[in-house]
């Protein structure tokens, strides 16, 4: 008969209450750093949608102002995040631009908006609100 000392069973066979501890630990180091990194990605694409809104915002102003709404319409398109939607309205002699979005399709529980205003060029009428 072979006599087996503690050092040849292995610690989970012993009934060890310590064994696997470190293991359950890292894997929620782990699940901990992902969420983290998650959160500073998403944070990362709300900062860099609402500076397209407002870069889209301004460039839609300055071509309405000049009477080039297809051209605004272009460039927001271009510049903003996808799905965004400008609306303008009418100020007196200006035109002011709004353009809004939300960030990576909805998944972000905010509201991403750039506001523009410019002065109208002599002789346009691109002063109308539109939505």
């Amino acid at each position: 008969m072979r006599s087996t000392s503690s050092a040849e069973v292995p610690a989970n066979a012993r009934g060890d209450p310590e064994s696997g501890a470190v293991t359950v630990e890292a894997a929620i180091a782990v699940c901990a750093l992902v969420f983290v990194l998650g959160l500073v990605l998403a944070g990362f694409a709300a900062v860099s949608g609402q500076l397209r809104c407002t870069d889209a915002a301004s460039e839609a102003a300055r071509l309405i102002a000049r009477g080039q709404r297809p051209l605004a319409e272009r460039a927001v398109a271009e510049i903003a995040p996808p799905g965004a939607v400008l609306t303008t309205s009418g100020e007196a002699g200006g035109i002011r631009v709004d353009v809004r979005a939300t960030p990576l399709g909805g998944m972000l529980p905010v509201d991403l908006h750039g506001t523009a205003y410019a002065v109208l060029e002599p002789g346009e009428g691109g002063g109308r609100a539109s939505g």
